[in-house]
């Protein structure tokens, strides 16, 4: 069941894109975005040869308490004042469409921009418990994935309900860029430079390494 819609004028609209634009998708509270973010999108937008990266911002984790959450303006406001690249675009468009879940969010996006070259991106973290989401299979049956390393999750990652089901659509991570527009399921998992850094330990005031 769809939320009920909220649309705010500069805030909840798609980006604007052209046919045949390879485009990642990176999506979370982003409660704050900060560089560990940055670096993630920095790197997907060279390893994946992207053309534009989207960043969704989540009216709100069905998987975690989002009791004092702040709002999705202010939240999308503060993510675009951290970003540079002109690559890089911040919307909270799923809040416009009611949407909750991931799966929803990809199947809107193929259904309405079916000739632009879709890639959903996460961190090593969230494939430990991709299984917890809703219709998870049918994200990778929707779009390629590729997923980026976490410090600490890539034992967990690497051996996740999900890693282990869809091994087999696991692509060499040598040539990340030919996944965008790979037949699906298709997934990437990339190695590189990390951050220690969570919006978690952000809020708690923490400061952790950054490598």
């Amino acid at each position: 069941m769809l939320r009920p819609k909220l649309k705010i004028a500069g805030i909840t609209e798609i980006p604007p894109s052209g046919s045949g634009m390879r485009i990642g998708l990176f999506g979370g509270s982003f409660n704050p975005l900060h560089d560990g973010h940055l670096l993630v999108m920095e790197e997907s937008l060279r390893r994946l040869q992207l053309d534009a990266l989207w960043v969704l911002v989540t009216p709100g984790n069905p998987l975690k308490n989002n009791a004092g959450l702040p709002s999705l303006k202010e939240r999308v406001l503060a993510a675009r004042a951290r970003i540079g690249d002109p690559r890089i675009k911040v919307t909270g468009f799923e809040a416009a469409l009611g949407i909750k879940y991931t799966w929803q969010t990809l199947n809107h996006l193929v259904t309405a921009l079916p000739d632009r070259r879709f890639v959903w991106i996460m961190g090593a973290d969230s494939l430990a418990d991709m299984h917890k989401w809703e219709r998870w299979r049918q994200i990778f049956a929707t779009t390629p994935i590729a997923v980026y390393a976490r410090p600490g999750a890539a034992r967990k990652a690497l051996v996740s309900r999900a890693s282990a089901t869809f091994d087999y659509a696991k692509r060499d991570e040598d040539a990340p860029a030919l996944i965008v527009g790979a037949q699906t399921p298709a997934w990437v998992y990339l190695q590189g430079r990390q951050s220690n850094l969570s919006s978690s330990a952000i809020r708690a005031g923490q400061n952790p390494a950054v490598s």
